[in-house]
């Protein structure tokens, strides 16, 4: 039973879902490296070396996809933008500064969390879709060698950025004091809540909310 200043904020399979994801995409950057440059190969060690590794990233991509979709259509509706999210950019002074009684009231998620939502996504698609076109052992030669090299090179600059967004967002989970529980516990304060999401809040005493 929760306590009284306690709020939901996800349900268990919400928080599993998420974590997949996360270890999953964690388990891609590292082998990814490992075969993006010969001073990052020692990290094929963690797969059993540079044919396994070779062999796991790709299906751990096809993992990541299925993980990430259906991650995707649990959370989309709550990151729509929003007038409320077009005001708190503008103030990002404000935000960073912590001065949160300035900015309007926000619903789940605020504009810097539902930037990361959809650059992630995006993101995903384009490193499946461009993963799907490199990877020899089932799709060589369907696509002409140049194809082939640009898609390889797309596929590695979507990687960059995407671990550069996955680091923002951790960062962001840290600096905000109180987060990271609501993904690891499923709860946040009453005081958390108010303070960074009071719509929301309001919603989810409206019984308005779901994952």
């Amino acid at each position: 039973m929760l306590e009284r200043t306690e709020v939901r904020r996800y349900g268990a399979s919400a928080r599993v879902n998420h974590w997949i994801t996360a270890a999953t995409f964690t388990l891609l950057a590292l082998s990814g490296l490992a075969l993006f440059h010969p001073s990052l190969f020692f990290l094929t060690d963690l797969f059993g070396g540079g044919a396994n590794t070779r062999a796991f990233h790709p299906w751990l991509g096809v993992v990541l996809i299925a993980s990430f979709a259906i991650l995707f259509v649990r959370f989309w509706s709550h990151n729509l933008w929003n007038r409320d999210d077009t005001q708190w950019m503008s103030q990002i002074g404000d935000v960073v500064k912590g001065e949160e009684e300035r900015l309007p009231e926000l619903g789940k998620y605020n504009a810097g969390q539902k930037m990361v939502f959809w650059g992630t996504a995006l993101l995903i698609v384009v490193l499946f879709a461009t993963g799907l076109v490199i990877w020899d052992e089932y799709f060589h030669g369907l696509v002409s060698i140049g194809t082939n090299r640009l898609a390889a090179l797309v596929h590695s600059l979507a990687a960059i950025a995407a671990i550069l967004l996955i680091i923002v967002h951790v960062y962001a989970g840290i600096w905000v004091k109180g987060s990271i529980r609501g993904m690891t516990e499923g709860r946040v304060t009453g005081g958390w809540a108010w303070r960074h999401h009071r719509k929301w809040l309001r919603q989810e005493a409206k019984g308005e909310t779901h994952d």
